[in-house]
């Protein structure tokens, strides 16, 4: 019996972790459409970049702490800690900029004429 309510936590808790991950995913289309600038701002230049950092470092606690429980020291967390700071800016400042053809500088959001052509 104990174990049965074990699995239907623990299928709850993934349920839980997923649904945060799909709504983290869909946070920045969704946020443009608050009005154009509001979610401009938020998910462009350095606050965004702070934002996103943020909510992908509370997304991984679960990971850490499932870290140090399978290892028992705190030494697999910080190095993953210190792998996912790596990974967050190489795309922050490399991969970004590249993609974006900025050059380091933050691009100007140009609004388009016909907005709801890519929600069809």
């Amino acid at each position: 019996m104990q174990g049965r309510l074990r699995d239907r936590l623990r299928a709850l808790w993934n349920a839980l972790v997923g649904g945060i991950g799909l709504l983290v995913g869909l946070l920045p289309h969704v946020l443009h459409h608050v009005t154009l600038l509001a979610g401009t701002a938020l998910v462009a230049g350095s606050g965004g970049t702070a934002l996103f950092g943020a909510l992908g470092l509370l997304a991984s606690v679960p990971f850490l702490l499932r870290l140090r429980q399978r290892f028992g020291t705190w030494r697999a967390p910080a190095l993953g800690l210190l792998i996912f700071a790596a990974m967050f800016s190489l795309s922050t400042f490399v991969i970004g900029p590249a993609i974006s053809g900025a050059g380091g500088a933050t691009p100007t959001p140009i609004p388009s004429v016909d907005h709801t052509g890519h929600h069809s």
